[in-house]
């Protein structure tokens, strides 16, 4: 039996939230973000990255959040976090850590997380999967699956 979807896209910026807003249009989708000054101005149907017109931020049926265990409810997770460089060029996977971190907070067996963030490749599989079963008490591919999904932005 294959049960609903239900998506949370986690990290609404230029990737983000156009993501969010195209899965909305046929899912149900829960847009997180850690920043509550994004949420807010979301939540206003404002967008500073002028990616999603206000006019579809106010049709669809997105709710926003900064609360992480709104998003339990979800079996889908994609993952938009930045992945900046710093002075020596090496990526900063902070962001990508702590996105990984509180996605094992909710994580249940049978859930999907897709990283679509700008990462070197082996990096799913040798940074975010170990921190998603250390935190979550659950074992890749026997609980729970992970996919990468490249950023491209057209």
């Amino acid at each position: 039996m294959i049960k609903e979807r239900k998506i949370a896209v986690i990290g609404l910026g230029y990737v983000g939230l156009p993501l969010a807003a195209e899965f909305a249009k046929s899912s149900k989708v829960l847009a997180f973000d850690i920043d509550k000054e994004r949420i807010n101005e979301l939540t206003t149907f404002r967008d500073r990255t002028n990616e999603v017109p206000t006019r579809l931020l106010k049709d669809i049926k997105l709710k926003f959040t900064t609360n992480i265990s709104d998003i339990s409810e979800c079996n889908f997770y994609v993952i938009t976090v930045p992945t900046p460089v710093d002075k020596s060029l090496s990526p900063d996977l902070r962001p990508l850590k702590s996105a990984s971190r509180s996605i094992a907070s909710v994580l249940k067996r049978g859930d999907i997380v897709v990283y679509e963030s700008t990462v070197f490749p082996g990096a799913t599989e040798e940074v975010c999967v170990p921190i998603l079963e250390k935190y979550s008490n659950l074992k890749f591919i026997k609980d729970f699956n992970v996919g990468y999904s490249p950023e491209r932005i057209n």
